[in-house]
């Protein structure tokens, strides 16, 4: 595809103008040791990854599974396919497995919302089977719907078998594996992520603490989750918003509860000292026109399709530049949505960002005296 590129360097948050950079960038300290078999760190926002170390390694998640164990449940609520009140019915299993449990009563039915606010809070091995198997009939067959949307979301180093965690060969999963699911719960479904923050849930009489002890300490941290078996170690999935900048941090395999908090805190705190974030475009506004061969309009409105925000270093802003290409191939039909080309944007010659330029509108097939027209003037340009 042949492209028109155009480039610019940003100044305001939605203007370009030309501009020439005449100092050096301050260099970005490095990040001290972390004690963590894995971790990552990223912009929640923007997606940019601000530190990593063995983040695509296979680890053990111990209940870190149960992000995914709620983000399904959280699909099915938000389709309309489950209710906060419906009532599920506790089986044998699901109140006699192993591991922290909210305390569920066989034979007893307990609404969606306690569940999952069990799971959640207390992460409750019996609240996490019972969802699954309110969902799908039996674990087995909530684990394939597990599979299916990690593999939608791009996760490819992540196998569930179990809704909860219990250790598995064949369960595994890594640190950037991990930020994807977390990424998607905290945009996806912000209505039900708000019970990530609940510092204590208390059912059958019984009160049980949030696990993540950066609930108590940091009023700017909402989430996410904590996990820990022996051969896991302590693990934790952190989230946290400050000046309107939300990362998510992730810590596998420390080796106590204090650990995985700091460790998560040193992450976090490195993040927002030395990084920020800003919207450059906004989703669905005109940032070009497209030509279009042999359609009802020569012309159609190129956007994109999300908001475009970049992470890049405190108080270097006037250093990014933004390239468009813009393809001059596109043939009608056009539809609303297809991709026409790319925005960039670089710092100091390296890419930081890219999203794809697409038709905001869709162009039908011209009448046929246009597409021949069109079809003579394409020979000749070729």
């Amino acid at each position: 595809m042949n492209f028109r590129l155009y480039t610019f360097v940003l100044i305001g948050s939605f203007f370009l103008k030309a501009y020439a950079a005449t100092t050096e960038a301050p260099v970005t300290p490095a990040l001290p040791a972390i004690a963590a078999k894995a971790y990552i760190l990223l912009d929640a926002k923007s997606g940019r990854v601000l530190a990593e170390q063995n983040a695509d390694e296979r680890l053990e998640p111990a209940s870190l599974t149960k992000i995914m164990t709620a983000y399904i449940t959280f699909q099915e609520l938000a389709q309309g396919k489950l209710q906060l009140d419906d009532m599920v019915p506790i089986s044998l299993k699901a109140a006699k497995l192993e591991g922290s449990r909210m305390f569920a009563e066989p034979g007893s039915s307990v609404a969606i919302e306690n569940l999952l606010k069990g799971m959640i809070v207390a992460s409750g091995n019996d609240a996490s089977i019972a969802l699954a198997e309110r969902i799908a009939g039996e674990e087995a067959a909530f684990a394939e719907i597990m599979n299916q949307n990690a593999h939608r979301l791009g996760m490819t180093n992540t196998h569930y078998v179990n809704s909860m965690g219990l250790p598995n060969p064949g369960h595994y999963a890594s640190a950037r594996d991990m930020a994807t699911i977390s990424r998607a719960l905290i945009t996806e479904f912000p209505e039900f992520y708000k019970w990530h923050s609940l510092k204590e849930f208390t059912y059958n009489k019984i009160k049980q603490p949030n696990r993540n002890r950066l609930l108590w300490t940091d009023p700017t941290v909402d989430g996410v989750k904590t996990g820990h078996t022996e051969g896991a170690g302590y693990c934790l999935v952190t989230s946290a918003v400050r000046n309107d900048m939300r990362l998510i941090s992730v810590v596998m395999g420390t080796k106590s509860d204090q650990v995985r908090a700091s460790t998560n805190a040193e992450l976090l705190n490195y993040g927002f000292k030395y990084f920020e974030t800003r919207p450059i475009y906004k989703a669905n506004e005109k940032l070009a026109d497209a030509h279009v061969w042999k359609g009802s309009e020569s012309l159609v409105p190129a956007g994109l399709k999300q908001d475009f925000y970049v992470t890049f270093p405190q108080g270097q802003y006037d250093t990014l530049t933004a390239s468009m290409e813009v393809g001059n191939k596109s043939v009608a039909p056009v539809h609303a949505g297809d991709k026409l080309g790319e925005v960039k944007i670089t710092q100091n010659n390296e890419i930081i960002a890219r999203q794809d330029l697409v038709a905001l509108e869709s162009v039908e097939k011209g009448g046929i005296f246009k597409r021949l027209l069109d079809e003579v003037a394409m020979m000749i340009k070729n």
